[in-house]
């Protein structure tokens, strides 16, 4: 994995900012904390910094072959199957998946993509014909933003190495002011947030030329009719799930999973040590706690059940070298202004900042890691997927509060933008997207909305928090289930098999059976561990309360300062975003709102 960044001109001599382009790469150091790389060329600057994987030698970038030179972040998990396909037209020099994306697009152009399992982030540079070609995984696991003014590109992998580039405005109009107070920590696909920057859309792809930008999407979720057994589908379901778990396990540097007692983490763990146990090896496991989460520990209806005696479980079974990272509260609240840093926007508060702090006890053992993110999204496995009323909601099942949100707004912003209207539309244009068949029954059709939805907002959510916090850290994290065969395939699966037995993810329980011990098979969803220790609200309200009195000018030019004071006294207690946000992740996020707009100098237009 790695960081890219560039900048495109055909009337400007792009060899004349070397400085800009240095502090750019900088900003994704973290990224890429193992080589440093840039090509310069009168039409291109292309730049990058490169976590070192697979062929640690070889793998340098910018790579070039001929007319071309690539930039790549990222991981092709079908590469020998492509180098088998092209050996009889090319030589390849290194064991290197970048030599494959670029020696792929020199013979297929931009369908290359549509061969590519794995994810990825790339741009190719055509000095020959003036151009350069940009791709954007089918699910968007590895994130490219960018900024197109009358005569420049400009791109990158993060927003704060692009906001390097003096040419791009500090600045958000009410789009953005919507989004961060009316929708986040989701994004709407595409949207970059600060004025002018936008987010190369999962599964799109383009070039840039004197003629312009050109983009085009090259990959959605298909309806077609399935027409297999419930037996038939859990075998199908099986090999694709254990194919995706082998194919990610290929690195040159120590591999461990994360492991957290529940169904997706267990399965992946599972898998991976079997084979690892093949080749002589033991596998590592991870998993993080809080300081006195089992003193003040509540049972709710999205956790019943703490997750330890399932990892005591999960690890005796696998027979795995298992390490618990467990994060006070005075560190937790300490590492939000950082976690925002990572993100490159205000995020998810704890939940970020936790996995945050994860991530850099795990890099002290090894380079990759193995998570079980997106299972919940293409198998149902959340609540409002099972909930008949909150399914059939009108609007985002994890977010119906925006009456709630739209009270921070300030004045100038409430007056320009409908707060009902922008998010009842971000809504409605992403479940209309979905694809339907006529023959789909009231409750498909629903579902095919539901699964987009969660697809486009709620897991990229998941993917840019598990992306930044990761790689801030100098830890790749793969995520097996994001497999895209795995995504179209179950996307068409009827939801009474998804739902087999009454149960979240009954499908992939009963098609993963022998992997498991029983306990842990059919133990209830639990979401991702957070601090239950109260000390943690009052923390956050101390500092907050902290920001305000030491005036907090940027803060409140945003958001009302007498609702923020509301917020502080506690008297609302209206989820911001799921189960996941709260109180105080609440009043965390406008923590971290405070410091991202003072970090990056953001002006409000």
């Amino acid at each position: 994995m790695c960081g890219i960044a560039g900048a495109i001109s055909f009337i400007e001599d792009m060899r004349e900012d070397m400085k800009v382009y240095e502090k750019m790469q900088s900003a994704l150091q973290r990224r890429g904390p193992d080589q440093r790389g840039m090509s310069l060329f009168r039409e291109a600057a292309l730049i990058h910094t490169r976590l070192a994987v697979i062929d640690i030698n070889g793998g340098r970038q910018p790579m070039n072959f001929g007319k071309y030179t690539i930039v790549y972040n990222g991981e092709l998990y079908n590469t020998a199957e492509l180098c088998h396909e092209l050996e009889g037209e090319f030589e390849f020099s290194t064991r290197s998946d970048t030599e494959v994306v670029l020696k792929s697009y020199i013979k297929w152009g931009s369908s290359c993509v549509e061969r590519f399992n794995g994810i990825f982030a790339f741009a190719v540079y055509d000095e020959q014909e003036h151009r350069v070609f940009l791709a954007r995984d089918r699910i968007g696991v590895k994130p490219l933003f960018y900024f197109k003014s009358n005569s420049k590109l400009i791109f990158s992998s993060e927003l704060p190495s692009l906001l390097e580039h003096p040419d791009i405005p500090h600045e958000i109009d009410e789009y953005g002011a919507a989004e961060l107070l009316l929708l986040s920590p989701g994004r709407t696909m595409g949207c970059g947030i600060i004025r002018g920057v936008e987010e190369l859309k999962a599964g799109w792809c383009g070039y840039y030329s004197a003629d312009g930008l050109k983009l085009w999407e090259y990959w959605r979720l298909r309806a077609y009719e399935l027409r297999e057994s419930f037996e038939q589908t859990a075998e199908h379901v099986r090999e694709l799930v254990l194919d995706a778990i082998r194919r990610q396990l290929v690195s040159d540097v120590p591999v461990c999973t994360f492991l957290s007692g529940g169904l997706d983490s267990s399965l992946i763990s599972s898998v991976a040590a079997a084979e690892m146990k093949k080749n002589g090896k033991r596998l590592h496991t991870f998993s993080v706690d809080y300081r006195d989460n089992e003193k003040y520990f509540q049972k709710s209806r999205f956790q019943p059940d703490s997750d330890p005696e399932y990892i005591s479980c999960m690890s005796e079974y696998l027979d795995s070298e298992h390490h618990l990272t467990v994060i006070d509260t005075p560190e937790l609240i300490e590492a939000l202004d950082e976690a925002t840093e990572a993100r490159g926007l205000p995020g998810m508060a704890d939940v970020d900042a936790s996995l945050l702090l994860f991530c850099r006890e795990i890099k002290k053992y090894g380079t990759v890691a193995l998570s079980g993110e997106c299972a919940d999204e293409i198998f149902g496995g959340y609540p409002w997927y099972r909930d008949k009323d909150i399914r059939m909601t009108d609007g985002f099942p994890w977010a119906q509060s925006t009456a709630y949100r739209s009270r921070f707004l300030c004045d100038d912003y409430a007056e320009r933008i409908n707060a009902e209207e922008y998010v009842y539309s971000a809504y409605r244009n992403t479940a209309d997207y979905a694809e339907k068949l006529s023959t789909d029954s009231p409750l498909e059709y629903r579902m095919r909305e539901m699964t987009q939805l969660n697809f486009h907002w709620f897991m990229q959510t998941l993917l840019d928090r598990k992306d930044r916090m990761s790689m801030y850290s100098g830890l790749e994290v793969r995520v097996p289930f994001c497999d895209y065969r795995i995504a179209e395939y179950l996307y068409n699966v009827p939801w009474e098999y998804k739902d087999y037995k009454g149960r979240e993810k009954g499908l992939l329980r009963e098609a993963m059976k022998e992997w498991l011990p029983e306990k842990v098979l059919w133990r209830k969803k639990s979401p991702y561990p957070k601090t239950h220790n109260p000390a943690f609200l009052a923390g956050v309200t101390e500092k907050l309360c902290s920001i305000l009195d030491n005036g907090g000018e940027r803060l409140t030019q945003l958001v009302k300062r007498e609702e923020l004071e509301r917020l502080l006294r506690h008297e609302d207690k209206v989820q911001w975003y799921g189960q996941l946000m709260n109180l105080p992740q609440t009043i965390a996020y406008f923590i971290q709102l405070n410091y991202w707009l003072e970090r990056f100098e953001i002006q409000l237009k």
